[in-house]
């Protein structure tokens, strides 16, 4: 069985990223993607007569309002499709309520292709046990049955000395730079940490794919590295 994947996005080159992050997990095809509420709609009505929707990526922060208020909505329509909010999200409150309205997993932003193939992989052990049908016999089974889903992912894939709080904060500041980006220097003051520290974190992100390095030639001096945000996933871990 492949599961179909919608994509709720709202960064295009993000989307693509988890696109093709999707479409590299064995089991899964990418349905559609989407870049605001109204294209999500859209996107569900599109694909309701081509085998319909399994599970939506979700962007919790939309250009036309809330991922949870589109959760809500679509709930409220009677749409029972699964959901794993995909977001940069950190507030317990908000993360709450997406596990009332059917979210299965959060996967915060940045991370890694891994991170993101062994939620869904276990995600499809887990579907695959919950249509095979049956009883459980026993609570123990009950509770197997849910740690498939539930259970943490491998460890962390960061490089050692490189921390998961610290490298959201790099992430922020260069997502925040746009098009401008940053260099070492610029990151190292923005944070309050060391330059060499910066640029092992920039490092990290073009390495992963969600940054790209260029050379910033100023009037005198040798080129300084000059760093942009891509899009896309980063880090080894949640």
């Amino acid at each position: 069985m492949t599961l179909r994947v919608l994509v709720v996005e709202d960064d295009p080159v993000a989307a693509d990223a988890h696109a093709l992050y999707v479409s590299r997990v064995p089991g899964f095809e990418v349905a559609g993607k989407a870049h605001s509420r109204a294209e999500a709609l859209r996107a569900l009505e599109d694909t309701a007569g081509r085998g319909g929707v399994d599970l939506i990526l979700l962007d919790l922060y939309l250009p036309d309002g809330s991922g949870l208020d589109l959760l809500r909505a679509l709930r409220a329509a009677g749409h029972s499709e699964d959901v794993f909010a995909v977001t940069s999200a950190r507030d317990l409150t908000m993360i709450r309520e997406g596990v009332a309205l059917g979210v299965v997993q959060h996967v915060l932003k940045p991370f890694t292709f891994r991170t993101l193939s062994d939620r869904l992989l276990r995600y499809a052990d887990f579907r695959a046990t919950a249509e095979a049908g049956g009883e459980a016999v026993s609570q123990d089974e009950v509770d197997r049955t849910l740690s498939v889903l539930r259970a943490a992912p491998a460890a962390s894939a960061l490089p050692k000395g490189l921390s998961s709080p610290t490298l959201a904060r790099v992430t922020d500041r260069l997502r925040e730079a746009a098009r401008e980006g940053l260099t070492a220097s610029e990151a190292a003051a923005a944070l309050g940490v060391n330059r060499i520290t910066a640029r092992r974190y920039l490092e990290h992100l073009v390495t992963t794919g969600s940054a790209e390095r260029r050379q910033r030639y100023g009037q005198v001096g040798r080129p300084e590295h000059h760093y942009l945000w891509r899009g896309g996933p980063a880090s080894g871990g949640p």
